[in-house]
């Protein structure tokens, strides 16, 4: 297992989120969207160019930019 941002998983692959580095407005609002430490992910897909990232978390699904994925970290399993 290792720690990598949000943006380098791989479609169906699937991870715990470890911290989210993101400050001020743009912390909160992936704080608020319930990218939380602790939670369960998983990488659905992404649009043709890689950008935006589909996801899986919490029985829902969330669509993240690739400039909000980086500063998710993530531990993969």
């Amino acid at each position: 297992m290792g720690r990598i941002s949000l943006r380098q998983m791989q479609v169906d692959q699937t991870g715990t989120i470890i911290s989210v580095k993101g400050t001020g407005e743009l912390g909160r609002r992936i704080r608020d969207m319930g990218l939380i430490p602790g939670k369960k992910i998983k990488v659905q897909g992404r649009a043709p160019l890689h950008d935006p990232v589909s996801l899986r978390i919490m029985g829902f699904t969330l669509t993240l930019r690739n400039n909000e994925a980086d500063h998710i970290e993530v531990e993969v399993q």
